[in-house]
């Protein structure tokens, strides 16, 4: 085993610092890695299986130096039903089986680069170290957010970031009637908390300011996503600021008060996101990012030479757009700690992260929704000429039991007919098409190319022509201008301008449900009723998914009309109150 670095003429690891009188000075391993969770432990992991001769040596505040962060909020709900079920190795474990020395209950307060040292505080006994490395591993992370309002120190006010934080939540709930809750924030881990709350019966509100949840996807699927889950019985306030917490006398939380008034609350768990941990790279010169977090190269090398960053902590870089980008990601956390754990155990044979797509999906109740790429709103502001389509097919054959419908928003560039971005939602299986879209965009697929790839079929598990390469030809039309599409954010609009929307299914499908302010004419029926159409307003055709509506649209063009639309998605992407 490599000896660790020490400093010229010293000759006892518990010398006396001369900066720091009283502090012990300890030598340390080769590879000193600061953080543990996702990425500081795939470093130190890696790292020892590409060169068993190194000495690592892992440092961490938490008691806990390697589970599922990912897991915190089904572990509240109880579908996780055990602490245990979210660790994923002890720090036993590393030391038995990979010889990596994990040491808990240390917080690094100083890279002294100069020396390729770290100052390290004991938490418990306050005791201060000194650790030498030859090269340096920053996964420090991040934190949530806490704003500075009034009655954050009350009692029962939660953040869900570590495994403490979910058990304190669920001793409350255990201990306690609690019935209601809020949870402010409406990104990933905010619904999902909001889910599980709801699960476990409590009246739960969700706050989020932002002009709708899950702010990093497109408005129209995020309120999709937001009608459904107010019809599984979750409050939803958007738009709505918080500017404190309200005493129930006993020195808890008792109401969550907004620009909208009080709302009540026995138990509220911020989820307003979270800030890297920059601090201790900023105090000792390495370079930040435009981001905020710190900056890297793609083989995770900050500004500072023999020192790398990886997870939540560092930036990375858009592969589409070739700019820095922040995603606090598992996923992207692991990434980077893999490249990292090659890159300080190697002379050679370097790795590297050419970049990420900020690919991500969420399970909400029994919709599922996905992402990868860019918005059509980031598409847009980036210079891009974003064209989109929203196709809903089903997620196996029709016939197959269990099929169910999934949307899929393309975004592509008009110009390039590269693909951008993706973004699915429904019930069926929405992994295996982002991850086809997640491929496509690395590879610079234009639309023309995924509509031909040759993906697997079988009825259990995926239409003849899957959604992915349905969406793709209707993409294919529509940039060839064999049809023009309505939005269904513009809808209400042009109706409110005179157009005419009408819809082509069946009475008995339209007596169900249907769009307010349509009318029904059955496709069947187009061709006697076509007179009863004014030719002059914007007729905009709409049915269940699309098909059907593009039918009409042909058959209409036939008979002189040509102020048309279809309403993209039809009534299944629909996500406003219908009658």
């Amino acid at each position: 085993m490599l000896q660790g670095y020490k400093q010229p003429g010293q000759t006892d690891c518990c010398l006396i610092d001369e900066e720091f009188r009283g502090v012990k000075k300890l030598s340390s391993g080769t590879v000193l890695v600061i953080g543990g969770v996702a990425a500081g432990t795939k470093a130190a992991a890696k790292a020892r299986r590409e060169n068993p001769g190194l000495k690592i040596v892992v440092i961490t505040k938490d008691r806990h130096v390697s589970y599922a962060g990912c897991g915190l909020p089904y572990y509240i709900g109880g579908i996780v039903q055990e602490e245990k079920e979210l660790l994923v190795r002890q720090p036993e474990d590393f030391l038995l089986d990979h010889d990596i020395e994990i040491i808990t209950g240390q917080e690094a307060v100083r890279i002294i680069p100069g020396e390729k040292a770290v100052m390290v505080k004991d938490l418990t006994t306050g005791e201060l170290q000194k650790f030498f490395y030859d090269k340096l591993v920053l996964a420090t992370g991040a934190s949530p957010f806490i704003p500075s309002i009034k009655g954050k120190e009350l009692a029962n006010i939660f953040t869900v970031r570590a495994i403490s934080d979910a058990a304190a939540v669920k001793r409350l709930l255990a201990g306690r009637n609690i019935q209601d809750a809020v949870v402010i924030g409406g990104g990933m881990i905010g619904l999902e908390v909001a889910e599980n709350l709801s699960r476990l019966g409590v009246k739960t509100t969700l706050i989020e300011l932002s002009p709708q949840i899950l702010p990093s996807y497109d408005l129209d699927v995020a309120l999709y996503v937001q009608n459904y889950l107010r019809e599984k019985g979750l409050s939803i306030l958007t738009g709505t600021a918080v500017t404190g917490f309200e005493d129930n006398g006993r020195g808890e939380v008792g109401a969550v008060l907004t620009g909208a008034g009080p709302v009540k609350a026995d138990l509220a768990v911020l989820s307003i996101g979270v800030r890297p941990n920059v601090d201790l790279a900023r105090e000792c010169g390495i370079q930040l990012g435009p981001t905020g977090a710190i900056a890297v190269n793609k083989m995770m090398e900050t500004s500072i030479k023999d020192i790398y960053a990886a997870g939540d902590c560092a930036e990375n870089i858009n592969l589409i757009t070739g700019r820095p980008v922040w995603y606090p990601m598992g996923s992207t956390a692991n990434k980077t700690g893999r490249v990292t754990g090659i890159n300080v155990s190697a002379k050679e044979n370097k790795d590297s992260l050419e970049g990420v797509l900020g690919t991500s999906i969420i399970k909400l109740f029994e919709l599922n929704v996905a992402k990868t790429g860019l918005t059509e709103r980031e598409a847009g502001k980036l210079g891009y000429d974003p064209e989109t389509v929203l196709v809903p097919v089903p997620d196996r054959a029709h016939y197959y039991p269990g099929n169910r419908l999934i949307i899929t928003k393309l975004v592509a560039d008009r110009k390039s007919r590269r693909l951008l971005g993706g973004q699915i939602y429904g019930e069926g299986a929405v992994d295996k098409p982002v991850d086809i879209l997640a491929t496509a965009i690395t590879l610079e697929a234009s639309v023309d190319q995924l509509a031909k790839l040759d993906l697997a079929y079988a009825p259990p598990f995926s239409p003849a022509m899957s959604s992915t390469i349905v969406a793709a030809n209707v993409m294919i039309n529509k940039l060839a201008g064999k049809f023009k599409g309505t939005s269904p954010l513009s809808l209400k609009e042009k109706l409110a301008a005179g157009a005419v929307l009408v819809d082509v299914r069946t009475a008995e499908e339209y007596f169900v449900r249907a769009i307010p302010g349509s009318i029904n004419i059955p496709l069947r029926e187009l061709a006697l009723h076509a007179g009863s159409l004014d030719k002059n307003k914007e007729i905009i055709l709409a049915c269940k998914v699309g098909l059907r509506s593009y039918t009409a649209f042909l058959k209409l063009k036939s008979f002189g009309f040509n102020n048309l639309s279809i309403l993209e998605g039809g009534i299944t992407a629909y996500p406003f109150e219908t009658e």
